[in-house]
């Protein structure tokens, strides 16, 4: 799992990690927001701030929910896999996920879990289709390490890599509306291509998904 980033102070910061931004612009202002493994809630904070949004969060660091409750934020400790699951039908406007899908044991029971709380889910992870993982496998014969998947197979956290195109496949199988997606570069700025063709999948190191749940 990425770390959020460590919050200072009550007050938003003046700039967040890039990609955390890219999820705040997809947020829109006094909404209701869920942010799901959210460290110590700098981006809660950003949104709090800066579009007065009414936000909740859930974080398995006791460390963290105690550092974002020190600073005015609406968090709890929970694992998303067992807790997500008390939250109501409905209950936000917009649920976020951000680096986390990949280090849960049921990805797919996790995103129904995210739209049936939410009634739109911010989702991004890892791309492990990037043609530098392709080409470590294919020559090295081992698991990659790279700027976004720096850990080593036996101490990361991660258990469900998947590519852009998994990703796709999976929530399309679902039935779940793709209302926005980027490809990102490893620092998290968008390319200049979208994230469900085949270039996002071979290309971006990451990929950021705006979700709507299934039409009925």
């Amino acid at each position: 799992m990425t770390d959020a980033g460590t919050l200072q102070n009550a007050s938003a910061p003046d700039r967040i990690r890039v990609d955390l931004q890219l999820v705040a612009d997809q947020i829109q202002p006094g909404s209701r927001v869920l942010d799901v493994g959210c460290g110590d809630g700098i981006l809660l904070a950003y949104l709090r701030d800066s579009k007065q949004v009414d936000g909740r969060g859930l974080e398995l660091s006791m460390a963290r929910v105690s550092a974002a409750v020190r600073v005015g934020l609406a968090v709890i400790q929970g694992d998303l896999e067992t807790d997500l699951e008390n939250y109501p039908a409905n209950a936000f406007d917009y649920v976020i996920l951000s680096q986390t899908l990949q280090a849960t044991h049921n990805p797919k029971e996790v995103l129904e879990d995210l739209l049936r709380v939410g009634r739109h889910a911010v989702v991004s992870f890892p791309n492990f289709g990037h043609w530098k993982v392709r080409l470590s496998l294919l020559f090295r014969g081992r698991m990659p390490s790279t700027p976004t998947l720096p850990d080593q197979w036996y101490n990361t956290d991660n258990i469900h890599l998947c590519t852009v195109k998994d990703f796709v496949n999976l929530v399309n199988s679902l039935g779940v509306t793709i209302e926005a997606g980027f490809a990102l570069n490893g620092k998290g700025r968008p390319r200049q291509y979208g994230a469900t063709g085949r270039l996002a999948n071979l290309f971006s190191e990451q990929a950021l998904f705006v979700l709507g749940r299934p039409q009925n």
